[in-house]
C-alpha cells in the first residue's frame, strides 16, 4: 500500500511515521516543507494543480494529513488548518490515483462541553477560539468534498515529544526548573482544567487502523476519560521525584494529590470524569484562561472507534506523563 504522509515532522506525523514504516506492506512517502521530506511542497502557499501532478505521478491508495499550526494568529490559522485542506482535497478530486484520505482533526472542534458528558461525534462543534474554528473548516472541507474520506478528531495529545507550549509541557518545565534550582516550593496555577489526554503513540495507531478501514465521517479519538491537570501534576511530581511542595495559586487549598490511573473500562466512562489539552497556564502568576477554546471540560465518548477501527487506547496517562519527564529531564 503506498501512502503519502503529508506533516512527517511534526509532533504526532513523527509517530504516525514510525507506526507505518513498521508495517512491512506499506510504502511511505513523506510530503512537508522541511528539507528532510521525501517532497517538498508547502501546502498553504502550494497550488492544487502542483499537488495533482505529484498524486498522479506516485499514484498513493492513503495520504493521511497531519500538518497544521496550533499556534498563531487567526490569518496563520487558517492558512496552515483551513487553506492547506482545501489544497489536498482539491488536488485529489482532480488526481486520477483515487486515494482514501485521513484527516487529522481535534477535539477544540467541539469548544466547552457540559461538565459530567462525554462528547460524541454527533455534537454540535462550538468552536471557543481561532485554532477549533480553522480546524472545524477543515473537517467541513472533507466531509463535503465527495472524496473517501474520514477525519481523526484527536482530543489531548501526550506522551514523547510533547510540545514545550503545552499544559503538559510547561508543567514539566516548571518542576525541571524547581528541581535543578533546588526550590522546595513549586507554586503553580490553572490547574482547574479537565481533559481527556491520550498518548500520541495511540494516535498513530488510530491513524493506521484508519487508513486500512472504509471507515468515513467523524471519529473521535480519546482515552474516554477526562483528567484534571491538577491530578496531572501531582502524578508528574511522584514520576519525577519532586518532594517538594505544590500549591496551587487559584485552587482549593490542600496538597495535590495523584488520581490517574489506567484508561477506564467502557462502563466505567460515564461514571467518572476529569480532562486537559492545549488548554490552561502552568506556573506562577499565569491567569486562569483555556486557550484551546474548550472552557473547563472535555471527555471524548470513544465507543465509535472502537466499533468501526477496533482501536481502543492501550498507554495510561502515567507512563505518558513519565515519557515527558524523562525528555524534560534530559535538560537538567
Amino acid at each position: 500500500m503506498r501512502v503519502l504522509l503529508i506533516g512527517a515532522n511534526g509532533y504526532l506525523g513523527r509517530f504516525v511515521a514510525d507506526r507505518l514504516l513498521a508495517d512491512p506492506a506499506v510504502q511511505l512517502t513523506a510530503l512537508g516543507r522541511g528539507d528532510d521530506a521525501d517532497v517538498r511542497f508547502d501546502l498553504a502557499s502550494g497550488s492544487p494543480g502542483a499537488l495533482t501532478r505529484f498524486l498522479d505521478a506516485v499514484h498513493p491508495g492513503v495520504v493521511i494529513n497531519c500538518a497544521g499550526a496550533t499556534r498563531g494568529g487567526a490569518r496563520e490559522l487558517t492558512r496552515h488548518n483551513t487553506v492547506a485542506v482545501a489544497t489536498v482535497c482539491e488536488a485529489l478530486r482532480r488526481s486520477g490515483c483515487g486515494a482514501r484520505l485521513v484527516q487529522i482533526g481535534c477535539g477544540a472542534e467541539y469548544g466547552p462541553s457540559q461538565p459530567g458528558s462525554s462528547t460524541a461525534e454527533d455534537a454540535v462543534p462550538r468552536p471557543g477560539g481561532p485554532y477549533g474554528v480553522s480546524k472545524l473548516a477543515a473537517t467541513e472541507l472533507v466531509l463535503g468534498s465527495g472524496l473517501d474520506a474520514v477525519v481523526l478528531r484527536v482530543f489531548s495529545p501526550a506522551g514523547p515529544g510533547t510540545p514545550a507550549g503545552s499544559p503538559l509541557g510547561r508543567l514539566a518545565e516548571a518542576m525541571r526548573r524547581a528541581m535543578q534550582s533546588g526550590d522546595g516550593e513549586l507554586k503553580l496555577t490553572g490547574l482547574g482544567a479537565q481533559r481527556d489526554f491520550i498518548d500520541v503513540r495511540d494516535v498513530a495507531r488510530a491513524v493506521h487502523a484508519a487508513s486500512l478501514s472504509a471507515a468515513q465521517g467523524v471519529i473521535n479519538i480519546g482515552s474516554g476519560r477526562a483528567v484534571r491537570l491538577r491530578d496531572a501534576a501531582a502524578v508528574l511530581a511522584r514520576v519525577a521525584g519532586y518532594g517538594g511542595a505544590l500549591h496551587e495559586l487559584d485552587g482549593p487549598p490542600g496538597p495535590l494529590r495523584p488520581s490517574i490511573g489506567h484508561p477506564r473500562a467502557d462502563s466505567d466512562h460515564m461514571a467518572h470524569a476529569t480532562h486537559s489539552t492545549h488548554a490552561a497556564h502552568a506556573g506562577a502568576g499565569a491567569p486562569v484562561a483555556y486557550p484551546d477554546g474548550c472552557g473547563s471540560w472535555q471527555q471524548a465518548d470513544v465507543r465509535t472507534a472502537r466499533d468501526r477501527l477496533g482501536w481502543r487506547p492501550r498507554i495510561n496517562l502515567e507512563e505518558s506523563l513519565g515519557d515527558i519527564w524523562m525528555e524534560a529531564a534530559c535538560r537538567i
